[in-house]
């Protein structure tokens, strides 16, 4: 990526859709996600400085590791970017903005076709890849490390467990039901590598899935997805999360969608980018707490 991280960081919006949908979900992981913007304003915040001449040295000191191409903070930033980067249409910007608005969603729910089952699972088994797969190459570890990943679930706070959690609510939870990971596991042993290949998410970011092809690389997001399944089951179980709960949390700045899970469900996938918005937020906290214990 060549737009530097400093800029990256600044554009992150303080308010948009995205946050509200996350600032909505505050219940499910509370006082862990600060919508934390601004790449001087995350140094302070991080690293707890009000020396100016601190700040600047952390700041470039980032910078530089960001820059080096021997490390993975660009390849990281890239996956949290593109496994979100089907958002897209034209209008929707627009719509989204009035969202913010007290407005019936019926109108825009129209417009949407929801995704199948076996679509929307695949979508949730390549994010959770991307995720594991990110944060090997936030941490300087091979990239099928799974149990590394797996065992680093436990330490996950800040951003990091809000992305995971919405992930769970809005990509798991909403649109497949309360046995999500089951199903989306069923549904990638039943598609096979051929309908993996099919999936726009997967498109996005194969070439940095481990695996020589798609064959492989399906083995390998269903080990991901396997190992995570017990972690996720005592996730929503030690925070009674289910569908209503999450409908009810949305429902006050989306009216009208009770009994439409599915087209919420599309929704928040046309409208939103907690991936990119929070995975751009583990990688400048990465780089400011790694540039703070080097200087």
């Amino acid at each position: 990526m060549s737009e530097p991280i400093f800029k990256v960081v600044d554009a992150l919006p303080a308010k948009n859709m995205t946050t509200r949908v996350l600032h909505a979900l505050d219940w499910v992981v509370p006082g862990q996600w600060n919508n934390l913007v601004g790449f001087e304003n995350s140094i302070k915040v991080i690293s707890g400085e009000d020396d100016q001449k601190m700040i600047q040295k952390i700041g470039e000191r980032a910078i530089a590791l960001y820059n080096d191409k021997g490390e993975g903070y660009q390849t990281a930033l890239w996956l949290y970017r593109m496994v979100d980067n089907l958002q897209g249409m034209a209008g929707w910007a627009a719509l989204a903005n009035k969202i913010g608005e007290n407005i019936s969603m019926l109108s825009l729910m129209n417009k949407l076709t929801p995704k199948a089952d076996t679509t929307q699972g695949i979508d949730f088994c390549v994010k959770l890849v991307v995720e594991i797969v990110a944060f090997c190459k936030l941490n300087g570890i091979p990239g099928d490390s799974v149990a590394d990943f797996v065992k680093s679930l436990s330490d996950y706070r800040d951003e990091a467990l809000m992305r995971m959690a919405a992930l769970i609510c809005l990509d798991g939870l909403l649109p497949l039901g309360p046995d999500f990971m089951v199903k989306a596991l069923g549904f990638l042993d039943k598609s096979g590598a051929g309908d993996l290949e099919k999936n726009e998410r997967y498109q996005q970011v194969k070439s940095l899935i481990p695996g020589e092809n798609a064959k492989a690389q399906l083995g390998f997001i269903s080990q991901g997805v396997g190992a995570v399944k017990d972690w996720a089951g005592k996730f929503v179980a030690s925070r009674d999360l289910g569908t209503d709960k999450l409908v009810g949390s949305l429902k006050n700045f989306m009216s009208g969608i009770d009994g439409k899970l599915d087209y919420v469900a599309a929704l928040l996938d046309m409208t939103t980018n907690y991936y990119e918005h929070t995975g751009t937020q583990s990688v400048a906290r990465s780089l400011i707490v790694r540039a703070m214990g080097e200087i």
